[in-house]
């Protein structure tokens, strides 16, 4: 895994080579970290991702371009501050109101995060994970949560 690119399929079999990363300059774990973001957000556009593939040593990543992303009241930029995630209510109704923001020591620590179905978040306890995001225009990762429902 020497290379990771992201395409955007624009229809009919065209995919667009959009942005990549070579493991020299980012590591092996945000090469796994970004492969586990359902959504990329970058120059103010969503995209979500709709394959994750290899070829050889290249690590391919396909999205879809959804739109304008909108900016949050709440957002903060994290660029120059250290690895972040930011955990956020899925509900629209809530405007996707900011959780909790966990500082990380690495990208591995960020995987923990996005791995899991559950996550554990302080004052506000066990909740479920519906979707995970890089922000590159805010330097964050983000998981969006809703709460466990009673059975």
């Amino acid at each position: 895994m020497r290379i990771l690119t992201y395409f955007i399929d624009r229809g009919n079999g065209d995919y667009e080579p959009f942005y990549e990363y070579h493991r020299s300059d980012v590591g092996e774990d945000e090469f796994y970290a970004r492969q586990l973001c359902t959504y990329f957000i970058m120059k103010g556009l969503q995209y979500q991702l709709t394959s994750n593939e290899m070829k050889g040593e290249e690590e391919i990543l396909v999205l879809e371009e959804m739109g304008s992303n909108h900016r949050l009241s709440d957002e903060q930029d994290y660029h120059g501050k250290g690895l972040h995630v930011e955990f956020r209510s899925s509900l629209p109704e809530e405007n996707y109101r900011l959780l909790h923001v966990r500082p990380c020591e690495s990208h591995f620590e960020v995987i923990r995060y996005l791995l899991k179905d559950v996550v554990d978040i302080p004052f506000v306890g066990q909740v479920y994970t519906t979707s995970t995001e890089i922000d590159e225009d805010r330097g964050v990762y983000v998981v969006y949560v809703k709460e466990i429902e009673a059975d």
